[in-house]
């Protein structure tokens, strides 16, 4: 079993966006279905009662009291922006057995969360192409094109693989390449926080999204990340037929 839950598929600024009346955040404050937090997600596999899961990301304000202690094997960190890590600001002063956290070597980190970890214990290991095993789970991190050290991930378990990749505008060479000798991926999840034919700058539009899709040909593409005026777009337009729409708590 390798199955990959999305906690929070939305962009920095979330939706319903603070102070902002379109038709996209007026329908997530009236529907919580539609309500996006911040980018992260769960990764869970096994056997049986072997059962593993990662968590992939701690936007999440909340996640002290929704994954209790012992209930996970770590934290993947795609990157140190700060609504891909606020939620470790609480939780690192837990009294629990060390956490371990695999990140990008980024010196910088956020904020003081290096320099005082807590029960935090942060393995700056992640380097593209170099692939590391917790299990029998496969993980791969892949560069991504961001504006701090960012990565995302290729699993793989038995004969399922799934790849992770948020925060990049678009795929580098490097990453493309390795993914095209992978194929077929059976479900991709892709930043896309833009319509098409915007300035998409640090992350991805749905022009991106469909080079990518064409290229790949994974069995499934999720976007992710999802800003407000993309929802909006969607309302408007309709959702096109290659692509599914990330929404909070979807399984795959």
């Amino acid at each position: 079993m390798l199955r990959l839950t999305l906690l929070g598929t939305g962009a920095a600024g979330g939706v319903p966006l603070y102070g902002c009346e379109c038709i996209a955040c007026e329908r997530a404050r009236s529907q919580a279905a539609f309500e996006r937090k911040p980018c992260s997600a769960m990764l869970e596999w096994g056997r049986g009662g072997a059962q593993e899961r990662l968590l992939i990301d701690a936007g999440l304000m909340d996640l002290h009291s929704r994954f209790a202690a012992g209930t996970y094997y770590g934290f993947l960190l795609t990157h140190f922006h700060v609504d891909h890590v606020q939620g470790l600001f609480h939780l690192r002063w837990g009294n629990t057995s060390p956490i371990p956290v695999w990140c990008p070597d980024d010196p910088q980190g956020c904020a003081d969360l290096l320099k005082h970890p807590g029960c935090l214990s942060f393995k700056p290991t992640l380097d593209h192409g170099e692939s590391f095993n917790i299990n029998r789970l496969k993980i791969t991190p892949l560069a991504m094109k961001h504006s701090r050290p960012t990565m995302g991930f290729l699993f793989e378990y038995g004969i399922m693989s799934f790849a992770y990749l948020t925060d990049t505008d678009g795929l580098s060479a490097q990453t493309l390449d390795f993914l095209l000798e992978r194929q077929p991926i059976d479900a991709i999840v892709l930043d896309c926080s833009f319509p098409p034919n915007s300035e998409a700058g640090n992350h991805g539009n749905l022009d991106i999204a469909r080079l990518i899709q064409e290229k790949l040909k994974p069995k499934e593409l999720i976007i992710t990340h999802i800003g407000h005026d993309l929802d909006r777009w969607l309302m408007e337009n309709g959702v096109p037929n290659w692509v599914e729409i990330g929404r909070d708590g979807m399984e795959i």
